[in-house]
């Protein structure tokens, strides 16, 4: 597996000009690289969670959201899109998926995405190397796996900001 190459950003999600390779370099204060997630959602209002292969560095095991970091010349959609095909084989366009906010984190831009769809679990083509499985839950039961630790804990502001930006864009649903 090669190493990513990221561009190297300012607090406004612009390109510096320069990059980093994954792993291998510490961004400086003001510099960040850009990270997407993909919130995958029913018509009926379920939410398709994955559960991350257990041989990944990071989060190992872990229910958690589909996403990943954007590689060197991506946009923030052909990262989200091509996550989210990778990933899970859910192919998406300009009109299905949709930008719903951005957090800046320590050294990450994190824009997160969503897109609207029905589509079984075992149509789904997992990428072995990076999902384990992958199911869909309710809202409920969502969030009783944050509280008991079995989805990954992103933090109380990243799922406030987020459930709060899905119900606005589908209605009371989380």
């Amino acid at each position: 597996m090669s190493i990513e190459k990221w561009d190297i950003l300012n607090e406004k999600g612009v390109p510096t000009g320069r990059t980093t390779l994954r792993g291998k370099c510490i961004l400086k204060a003001g510099e960040y690289h850009l990270v997407v997630h993909i919130w995958v959602i029913s018509g009926d209002g379920r939410i398709l969670i994955q559960r991350r292969s257990d041989n990944k560095k990071l989060m190992p095991g872990e229910w958690a959201a589909t996403g990943g970091a954007a590689v060197s010349g991506e946009d923030s959609f052909t990262a989200a899109s091509r996550e989210l095909f990778e990933e899970l084989g859910i192919k998406s366009t300009p009109q299905t998926l949709e930008k719903l906010l951005r957090i800046r984190r320590r050294n990450s831009l994190l824009d997160v995405w969503m897109i609207i769809s029905d589509i079984p679990v075992h149509r789904l083509t997992l990428q072995k190397s990076e999902v384990a499985e992958a199911k869909w839950v309710t809202a409920e039961e969502l969030r009783a796996m944050i509280k008991n630790g079995d989805f990954h804990n992103y933090g109380k502001e990243y799922f406030e900001k987020v459930f709060s930006k899905i119900k606005e864009h589908r209605g009371a649903f989380i």
